[in-house]
């Protein structure tokens, strides 16, 4: 008998009626003990394919199907959500096929090396204790990639690698458009440089709120000070986050940060819906 011929038989009735929907899934052995976590757009289709050829697998996972005993699943709104649940379930669990089966795919994060002079937002694959911010994670390259496109359109930190001594002759296309204040070419001083980065670390924080009133403040000076090109920019600048944020439909109150968990178990099933609310804000 195969290594998975006891659980696709002890299991059949429930792959026949795992939902095509996101969420994640659990296996469990004998002694009850979580022995992996997964995440899937569609959990049906990712949990039976545990049960398909044995040939399609290296020995390591062969052994983790073989000691299945049972097998939960929570359902998520989403592939994101199931994605910080999973992260939230292994760092809890430390399930060991989790650490086994690792390999070199890891999901993306936005960082900001804030110890760096002139730092800039990269996507990275890999989380280090290096002091730097990481933002994550993201469900896809696609997702984190349109993320740092809009940062990017929002706040203009450099997007470049080179070393930033100031003595450029000129600075690059982005400083013309707009994208970037110019530290290599000494157009910026540290100080507005380093405030670009905090609100850039802000808004991936979700305090728009307070990115707003810092903006206006600045484009109220700038107009008194005659620096009317200027006070325009941050003009837009300000109206381009209100728009990104205009869809927002939710509002609590008494505007605290919070994560609130949903949970609803309807006989085999149970559903979990996660709400991250900052300064009020969903």
């Amino acid at each position: 008998m195969s290594p998975k011929a006891a659980p696709v038989k002890k299991f059949a009735a429930l792959l026949k009626a795992l939902p095509a929907k996101p969420g994640v899934y659990i296996f469990k052995n004998a002694n009850g003990r979580i022995i992996y976590v997964g995440k899937a757009a569609l959990l049906r289709n990712r949990v039976r394919s545990y049960f398909g050829s044995t040939h399609a697998f290296e020995a390591k996972t062969r052994r983790l199907v073989a000691q299945i005993a049972d097998i939960e699943f929570i359902l998520t709104g989403s592939e994101q959500e199931a994605l910080l649940l999973e992260a939230t379930l292994v760092k809890r669990h430390q399930p060991f096929y989790n650490v086994r089966l690792k390999d070199d795919k890891h999901y993306p994060y936005l960082k900001i090396d804030v110890t760096e002079d002139w730092p800039r937002v990269q996507i990275t694959r890999r989380i280090s204790s290096d002091g730097s911010r990481y933002f994550g994670p993201f469900a896809s390259a696609g997702s984190v990639r349109r993320t740092l496109d809009l940062v990017k359109k929002l706040f203009p930190w450099r997007s470049c690698t080179k070393e930033i001594t100031g003595d450029d002759p000129r600075p690059c296309l982005e400083y013309f458009i707009h994208r970037c204040i110019g530290p290599c070419a000494s157009l910026c001083s540290k100080e507005e440089y380093d405030t670009v980065i905090r609100q850039t670390i802000m808004f991936l924080e979700g305090r728009t709120d307070e990115i707003t009133r810092d903006l206006r403040r600045q484009m109220q000076k700038a107009s008194a000070d005659l620096e009317y090109e200027r006070a325009a920019r941050l003009r837009d600048q300000v109206q381009a986050i209100d728009r990104t944020t205009e869809r927002q439909v939710m509002e609590v109150r008494d505007r605290t940060d919070m994560d609130v968990f949903g949970l609803a178990r309807e006989e085999q099933e149970a559903y979990v819906q996660v709400f991250f609310v900052r300064k009020g804000l969903l």
